[in-house]
């Protein structure tokens, strides 16, 4: 057997970890930097794909400079429609939390995200849209103490992707042992 590379063991370990049912989903997001940040945060965490919904705005152009190249590594589903987003992820049994700040939302630190659930995002200035919310099974906001009571989107991705991960390294979720499941991710991370 052919003795591996640092490279291709650390791509084995990485890919390995990935957690494939612990989405994000960005609707309607207009600034491609922020895209490309949100993007590497999903990489820094294990979070394998993402789900880009453009209803209203144009489908931004991913640079390889803002997301330090986390594009090549994380995968990215297109969506035309909210439904058609939601309905795939539920249909692989993951609950959606749509960000927003109505009555009845929970804290991010109040749910489990050690179960498979996907996270949604918003647009900049409108957030997430009534339908994403309405469609979600639960709504969920970042606690603050300031005044403004919002952040950036892409610092809030990062929030609460690191809730995630928080509560998955405790659950020990990140095993670095090569699986049936990882191994198409590590091949193909080997060709990149």
């Amino acid at each position: 057997m052919q003795e591996l590379t640092p490279r291709q063991t650390r791509i084995i370990s990485i890919a390995s970890a990935r957690q494939h049912d612990l989405h994000i989903v960005l609707e309607n997001i207009h600034d491609p930097h922020n895209v490309s940040a949100i993007f590497r945060s999903c990489d820094a965490v294990g979070v394998p794909l993402v789900s880009l919904i453009y209803t209203t705005e144009k489908f931004p152009k991913i640079g390889k400079k803002s997301s330090a190249s986390a594009f090549k590594w994380v995968d990215k589903q297109k969506f035309s429609s909210i439904e058609e987003c939601y309905s795939q992820l539920k249909s692989h049994g993951i609950k959606i939390y749509a960000t927003t700040l109505v009555p009845g939302a929970k804290s991010i630190f109040e749910i489990d995200m050690t179960t498979p659930c996907a996270i949604v995002v918003g647009n900049e200035h409108r957030g997430v849209s009534q339908e994403a919310s309405e469609l979600a099974d639960e709504c969920v906001y970042i606690p603050m103490a300031g005044m403004v009571q919002s952040l950036n989107v892409s610092v809030a991705a990062a929030v609460i992707l690191y809730e995630a991960f928080r509560q998955r390294m405790k659950k020990n979720m990140y095993s670095n042992e090569p699986s049936e499941k990882t191994a198409g991710i590590v091949e193909k991370y080997l060709r990149k």
